[in-house]
């Protein structure tokens, strides 16, 4: 399948403030994006899509460095769905990925200077939701001068993303796919993060968010939220069939060292190798700004935690997938949203794949997922199509695509 090849990101400035879900205000900020594909003549095939916690902007394609040479490794993080003859097809659809506010990647976050301050934002960085994070979208949507989405899609983080512009701006959505997502996260998610978020905060180096004036950094935590978060993504069978009981360096068979503080197993070598890869790339306020933006997100605490009463505002035509061994957003959380939507007579397609992968599934390239995500990228294509074409007599009646 191609590739998009080389893209450039591109960034936004906003001096206008941006009214936070706190109270507090961001009020001049920089947003960085990146755009596959080209807009059509009347602005309807734009597909915005929203990350997940530790992803960014670059969805597609590949970075190059300065002397215009494709950098090896540089995917963006949806590569395998997002590109020319790809589940989401970049030929008919103009794709957009926007890097939130408080992330680490480009737009202005807890690494950038605080104006009022003169001095990097660190820990007083402000408190960002889901919801702020979609208003944030919006203005470079107003910018690029596109009224109404096509389709926003998201996994996890962004699913919930996806879901929240149908309720915040319901008349700029037409269709959302959310992928491996939840309503809110359960108690036992909001621990999880709690436990990440204290192995950040209790590292010598943390210096209560401003280890940059330290010159250092809270590898120890990060390194340690990552192990927590990675055994989260991966179901039992996975790490199972990957490691098992296998020891490093040693023969099936083999006895263990018997040590406390050497790594012994498989497993242990891979989480390790994970965390010492986050903590070289990822900022640990940021870590703490997103991991909070997905415990405060429940939409339905406006209603009283009715779903369904949250839902009906919705207009958007909706495609919901889940995977079987996701345990940290389970297909149980996935039908929640569509009896919800099914309790409105909302439009909506619901597949719940047979998946041995975990959480991490909606990254890879499952083939009954993306064909899926594929045929309803299509019906979103042909509706678009029937849109610019008037029918006559002889086409006769659209026919509805049943996913």
């Amino acid at each position: 399948m191609s590739s998009l090849g080389v893209v450039t990101p591109a960034s936004m400035h906003f001096g206008t403030p941006l009214p936070l879900q706190s109270g507090a205000v961001l009020r001049d900020y920089t947003l960085v994006y990146e755009t596959y594909g080209r807009l059509n003549a009347d602005r309807s095939n734009a597909v915005l899509v929203c990350h997940a916690l530790n992803a960014s902007h670059h969805v597609a394609g590949v970075h190059a460095d300065e002397q215009g040479r494709p950098i090896p490794k540089s995917e963006g993080w949806w590569d395998n769905l997002i590109g020319p003859g790809k589940p989401l097809d970049t030929d008919k659809f103009f794709v957009i990925g926007i890097n939130n506010p408080g992330s680490c990647f480009g737009s202005t976050g807890p690494m950038h200077t605080n104006p009022d301050t003169g001095k990097l934002y660190g820990a007083d960085f402000p408190v960002v939701t889901v919801e702020d994070w979609v208003n944030a979208q919006a203005r470079v949507l107003d910018r690029l001068g596109i009224d109404k989405l096509a389709a926003v899609l998201g996994g996890s983080l962004g699913g919930m993303q996806a879901l929240s512009w149908t309720l915040q701006h319901p008349e700029r959505v037409a269709h959302c796919v959310a992928v491996a997502t939840a309503p809110n996260l359960s108690a036992q998610n909001i621990a999880f993060n709690e436990v990440a978020r204290r192995a950040i905060v209790t590292d010598p180096d943390f210096h209560h968010g401003h280890f940059y004036e330290h010159g250092v950094v809270p590898r120890r935590g990060l390194r340690v939220a990552r192990m927590i978060g990675h055994i989260t993504y991966l179901s039992d069978d996975v790490m199972e069939s990957k490691f098992g009981r296998e020891l490093v360096g040693r023969e099936l068979g083999d006895a263990p060292r018997y040590s406390t503080q050497d790594i012994e197993f498989q497993v242990e070598s891979y989480l390790r190798y994970q965390g010492d890869k986050f903590s070289d790339y990822f900022d640990a306020n940021t870590y703490l700004l997103i991991t909070r933006a997905l415990d405060y997100f429940d939409p339905a605490r406006h209603h009283g935690g009715d779903l369904s009463a949250t839902m009906a505002k919705a207009l958007a035509k909706f495609l919901v997938v889940s995977f079987t061994t996701d345990w940290r957003f389970s297909p149980a959380r996935s039908r929640e949203i569509v009896k919800a939507l099914v309790d409105n007579r909302h439009d909506v397609s619901y597949a719940e794949i047979d998946a041995p992968h975990g959480h991490d599934a909606f990254l890879l390239d499952d083939p009954r997922y993306h064909g899926v995500v594929r045929a309803y990228f299509e019906r979103i294509a042909l509706e678009l199509e029937r849109q610019s074409t008037p029918l006559n007599s002889a086409q006769g009646q659209p026919v509805r695509m049943a996913v």
